[in-house]
């Protein structure tokens, strides 16, 4: 047997090479984006957070915001410096209650370097103070900041955040949130979940307002003004609270007609859907200037012109699917809001079915029979519809025809299988056009590909034949058409 000489020095060399850990390689910086193809600056790499704590003041008179925002996350890399998505000035931050040192980069880059680095796997507690005056900052040349006669909104898509809080601004890292608000007396500040308290002192008062389940950044929201609030529970108990603002005029009976139902279309979803999956739901409606609904999450924003032509139950259902396909269940990427509003769409079908004002087949058949072959509507994929036609009126009603052909294909009892048991499975998480294939096709035991391709993937009219639609000639418009396209287009 042969014996091997190991001498001293080699002896230590080796065990200071064994003691030395594997996360001892030089910290390297976050990128400054999730890599997210339509929007590669939006979010952030190297941390995931898992919660947001705001303390806000906001005189309505001046639009001036001032905030403490604090992130609790955690390091997914050994960090040496990491970004946030945020607009505002920023005066301080800490983190881990050391200051750091912080710049600006890009459109909307703060660039955070901890005092030291942070360890993968290593808890952080981030602060950032701040001001500003939202409706005055713009970032690539607009705002998403809704400046109203009494105050200010912050609800828009896929980008609101930066305006008002410095964020991971991405949908797959979702966060729990207490937002708490001080605004002078009379003025009210709205916001998602739950209200936990109220209280008045020298002439302000502080709302403190709590998401518990995990929430984009694009579905926080944030209504300051002078609204009427209505109060009330659900038949299982939930909290049901709806903000209206005191200057919508000749709309706000059309939207109290609307918005007030919230809580009964809720529970009609939940027979498609499953339990919903929040512990708050209402809804609010600011005077804004603005032509669309947003499915902030528990609490959907949406615009006076939503009732322009009386109350619209549709639009209702539209934002509260959402809280099942989209909130609940957030997209992926961005090429996935197929996710979102196709079965949004969708759900506004099965409510004129519902109604007596059209089933699901016949306005399938209306809206495929609308557009001719040559019709640019056509060439937009829903399934990957460019940044540009991310909210194209086809992702919205090719998107809805594309689960009409599936119900076609795999009959009535698995196709509402998939849409009730979709939400749960994924309930929290994030999930892509490609997951929701694969689940339908478990369900169902059918192989779906080809179709889903042809209706998602194809730029070009799918054959009639193919879902079994209406082939010659246009039929009647279904009574429930024009209200269920009054607000199609968020606003980017």
């Amino acid at each position: 047997m042969r014996h091997r000489l190991i001498v001293p020095g080699a002896i230590a060399t080796a065990s200071l090479l064994l003691a030395v850990p594997a996360s001892a390689a030089e910290p390297t910086p976050g990128a400054p984006g999730v890599g997210d193809p339509y929007y590669p600056a939006y979010g952030n790499g190297g941390y995931d957070v898992s919660h947001y704590d705001l303390q806000l003041t906001y005189q309505p008179k001046t639009d001036k915001l001032t905030g403490t925002a604090t992130l609790l996350a955690t390091a997914e890399q050994d960090l040496s410096r990491f970004n946030l998505d945020f607009a505002l000035d920023v005066s301080e931050v800490r983190v881990n209650g050391k200051k750091a040192r912080f710049d600006t980069s890009g459109a909307h880059e703060l660039e955070v370097t901890p005092a030291e680095p942070l360890a993968k796997g290593e808890k952080a507690t981030v602060v950032v103070r701040y001001q500003g005056v939202p409706s005055k900052v713009e970032v690539n040349g607009f705002t998403s900041w809704l400046r109203t006669k009494d105050g200010g909104v912050a609800a828009n898509e896929p980008e609101s955040a930066w305006w008002w809080f410095p964020s991971n601004d991405h949908p797959t890292d979702k966060a729990s949130y207490d937002i708490s608000v001080a605004v002078p007396d009379g003025t009210q500040a709205i916001s998602n979940g739950t209200l936990q308290s109220q209280r008045s002192q020298a002439g302000w008062t502080r709302y403190n307002w709590r998401s518990r389940a995990p929430q984009a950044t694009y579905l926080a929201t944030l209504a300051l003004g002078k609204f009427d609030i209505t109060k009330s529970k659900t038949d299982s108990g939930l909290p049901v609270i709806n903000a209206y603002s005191k200057d919508l005029g000749e709309h706000e009976g059309a939207a109290r007609a609307s918005v007030e139902r919230t809580a009964e279309l809720t529970e009609w979803l939940e027979g498609y859907f499953g339990e919903y999956p929040f512990e708050a739901l209402g809804g609010y409606v600011p005077a804004t200037d603005t032509t669309y609904a947003l499915e902030t999450q528990t609490r959907p924003f949406y615009s006076p012109d939503d009732f322009a032509d009386g109350s619209n139950t549709s639009v209702v259902v539209h934002e509260m699917a959402h809280q099942w396909y989209g909130d609940s269940v957030s997209l992926k990427g961005w090429k996935d809001i197929w996710i979102n509003e196709g079965f949004a769409r969708y759900a506004q079908w099965l409510w004129s079915e519902e109604q007596g004002e059209g089933t699901a087949q016949e306005l399938a058949d209306y809206a495929y029979a609308s557009h001719p072959a040559d019709d640019a509507f056509w060439t937009v994929k829903p399934g990957d519809p460019g940044p540009d036609n991310q909210f194209h009126r086809a992702v919205y009603d090719r998107g809805a025809m594309t689960l009409q052909a599936l119900r076609n294909e795999i009959g009535d009892k698995d196709f509402f299988a998939v849409l009730k048991g979709w939400p749960q499975k994924h309930k929290g998480g994030n999930a892509a056009v490609g997951d929701f294939v694969d689940y339908a096709e478990k369900v169902s035991g059918k192989p779906l590909a080809e179709l889903f391709d042809t209706w998602l993937y194809q730029p070009s009219k799918p054959s009639a034949g193919a879902a079994s639609f209406a082939a010659k000639n246009t039929p009647k418009q279904p009574r429930s058409w024009k209200q269920i396209h009054t607000a199609d287009h968020h606003r980017h």
